[in-house]
């Protein structure tokens, strides 16, 4: 009978007495809340998996604001996994961005903003020769040089913006939001192929067997023969994290060669700035991933490192200054094109109550107003 009232409550259908009964049921042994949380776990997942169409009802039952608080405390971890997942793809408010906009800086000291404007622009060497298409979004470069002639381009990509680049060997990157990037204009025709990040980037090397690819980011390098890999490198954060898709990469220290880890997919290679030591675990790649297709996905997240994130993605500054909302853990994903800064506050309020107030670029969270 309580399954079938637990399946009633998850499909918003159960009546406020079963409601009652389901949360004493909860409420009666820890065994009790382990089963529940099991099954609502099975049910998130289940339903997040179907391309269902949802309205922005909330997940819990409209029911007298004590019984709702009361319940709370059990499904805190999901609340967020099904808003996230379902609700925030209706909503269709546009984030508010500042008019920072990409920058190209050439070898020769030049710099570019990429303008949204503009069309297709050729890219013409000395020679004559193609080097480069530019366009809107994304720029695409070809051909290869002596190695003496090799030079740099830095691309940089503001808070609220995203951008792609095919490397003169075919290597595909995309940029996420805050990062910069320098990279040959053209790759030599000898030696190893080298990039430097800060920020992150998801990479589609090119196979290369006798010219290896490798990322410098801070500390460390990530060298590569042909694979699909991210890389995080904030200059905020104190670790580069790197989270293999396919094929094998190596993370190894600039300055301690032999202090180095091989990755194989599915694993998430960490190194932490403080202790030099580089750690590795099993992980869901697409979560790391996701950022490429337009999307923000979380996994048993700290508020913290969403803020980070939101901050990133929409160009924002967020003040914390909640201490409930800052040892919370979120799950779940967002469609970045589909929601807001204050789409994303408003369903974080569901499960952890706090107040916030916007003014011009900044954000500042504070503790929920006591009313009696």
């Amino acid at each position: 009978m309580i399954t079938k009232i637990i399946h009633k409550y998850l499909s918003n259908e159960a009546s406020e007495q079963e409601v009652q009964t389901l949360f004493d049921w909860i409420d009666a042994s820890d065994e009790n809340k382990k089963h529940f949380i099991s099954l609502k776990k099975a049910w998130a997942l289940t339903t997040l998996s179907q391309d269902i169409s949802i309205d922005s009802t909330p997940v819990i039952s409209i029911q007298p604001k004590k019984k709702v608080y009361r319940f709370l405390k059990y499904a805190a971890v999901f609340l967020v996994l099904l808003g996230f997942g379902k609700l925030a793809l209706n909503f269709n408010q546009k984030p508010k961005t500042t008019s920072k906009e990409i920058v190209l800086e050439w070898s020769d000291g030049r710099s570019e903003i990429m303008s949204k404007t503009k069309k297709e622009v050729l890219v013409l060497n000395q020679d004559r020769l193609l080097v480069a298409k530019k366009f809107p979004n994304q720029i695409i470069y070809f051909g290869k040089v002596q190695d003496e002639k090799v030079v740099y381009n830095t691309l940089k990509v503001p808070y609220g913006k995203r951008f792609k680049l095919t490397l003169s060997d075919g290597t595909i990157v995309n940029l996420n939001s805050g990062t910069t990037f320098r990279y040959p204009e053209q790759f030599g025709i000898n030696g190893k192929r080298n990039v430097y990040l800060t920020g992150e980037a998801f990479f589609e090397v090119a196979k290369d067997k006798e010219h290896p690819f490798i990322v410098n980011a801070n500390q460390v390098d990530v060298e590569v023969l042909g694979t699909k890999f991210n890389i995080s490198a904030y200059p905020e954060n104190p670790s580069v994290n790197s989270t293999l898709v396919e094929g094998s990469i190596q993370m190894y220290e600039v300055a301690n060669k032999q202090n180095l880890v091989l990755l194989q997919p599915n694993q998430m290679a960490t190194w932490q700035n403080n202790s030099k030591k580089i750690t590795t675990k099993e992980v869901d790649p697409s979560f790391y991933a996701a950022w490429t297709k337009g999307e923000l996905a979380f996994k048993d997240t700290p508020f913290s490192t969403i803020a980070k994130i939101i901050q990133r993605t929409y160009d924002v500054e967020i003040i914390n200054e909640n201490s409930d909302l800052a040892k919370q853990n979120f799950t779940g994903t967002i469609k970045i094109s589909d929601s807001s800064v204050e789409n994303i506050l408003e369903l974080l309020k569901r499960d952890t109550p706090f107040n916030y107030a916007i003014k011009q670029n900044t954000i500042t969270i504070t503790n929920p107003s006591i009313t009696k």
